[in-house]
């Protein structure tokens, strides 16, 4: 993985990241957790807030949960909300936006993602696996698969980490057939489902819900705003890692499992993430 330049991120004064909370949400604390500790203050911010957010904040992350209990579908309520709009001229002005989980439904939902054009162009519709429907919460490996987004900054193509997920509606689709490949060529398709050996498919097990391409998180053409299926939160430490991964981070894990127990709080896969989405923060807007 590519080392990210945080000395870059004491020469500006650097605005908080806002955690919105939607009604239903259940990881706005560990977000802000893992926040604070890529270097970066993190408040949590209610969803009927909207004034002076754009000029307080330096990013917004939608975090995952149930909003309005994933009533009609995961997202489409939330997304109507008037700081959603807060969150679209945040966008619109180069701020880093990160949607996990039930924040990426909000995203996909609000058009920002993939954001080609002002309409809604995808949905995360429910997972498709053999044998089984309905919520599933496993670990999973995803592969760097694209440069657009500010996830380049910290991780290089081909880079392969495990993450958790735990959804209902997960799949990435469109009705367009020509939608998918065109984000994947043109690097809107930044993590995909893989095998702890990079080898990327679509299909079950390896793919947990039958996404399009096997694509686990999309971004917009600029790059500011991506969605994303797995939770990083949940995977902000090593000790969080399961020992059954397997894997270089399931590796790391088990060798330090009988030496210093303090060494298990440094930090885990999903925290390179939030330190891409800090960075990101620390850059500006121009």
């Amino acid at each position: 993985m590519r080392k990210i330049e945080t000395a870059r991120r004491g020469d500006r004064e650097r605005r908080p990241i806002a955690v919105i909370q939607f009604p239903g949400v259940n990881c706005e604390f560990e977000t802000a957790r893992a926040v604070r500790s890529a270097g970066f203050a993190a408040e949590v911010v209610r969803w009927n807030r909207t004034e002076g957010m754009l000029e307080k904040y330096g990013g917004f992350i939608l975090p995952g949960g149930f909003s309005y209990q994933d009533r009609v579908r995961g997202g489409v309520i939330a997304s109507r909300e008037p700081v959603v709009g807060i969150v679209c001229e945040a966008a619109a002005r180069g701020m880093p936006i990160l949607g996990i989980c039930n924040g990426a439904q909000i995203l996909v939902e609000a058009g920002l993602i993939p954001g080609r054009t002002d309409k809604v162009e995808a949905a995360l519709a429910p997972n498709k696996m053999p044998g089984r429907t309905g919520y599933h919460c496993d670990w999973v490996f995803v592969r760097v698969d694209g440069g657009a987004s500010f996830l380049s900054g910290a991780l290089g193509e081909g880079d392969v980490i495990p993450l958790p997920i735990a959804h209902g509606e997960g799949r990435f689709v469109s009705n367009d057939a020509e939608l998918f490949p065109a984000l994947l060529g043109g690097g809107q398709i930044p993590l995909r489902y893989c095998t702890a050996e990079g080898e990327v498919s679509a299909e079950s097990p390896v793919c947990p819900n039958g996404s399009l391409l096997g694509a686990a998180a999309l971004c917009n053409e600029e790059g500011n705003v991506l969605a994303m299926m797995p939770h990083p939160e949940r995977a902000a430490y090593l000790y969080q890692v399961p020992d059954r991964i397997g894997g270089a981070w399931g590796d790391r894990k088990s060798a330090l499992l009988e030496g210093d127990a303090s060494d298990l709080f440094r930090p885990g896969p999903g925290a390179v993430l939030f330190d891409a989405f800090c960075c990101a923060a620390a850059e500006g807007v121009s």
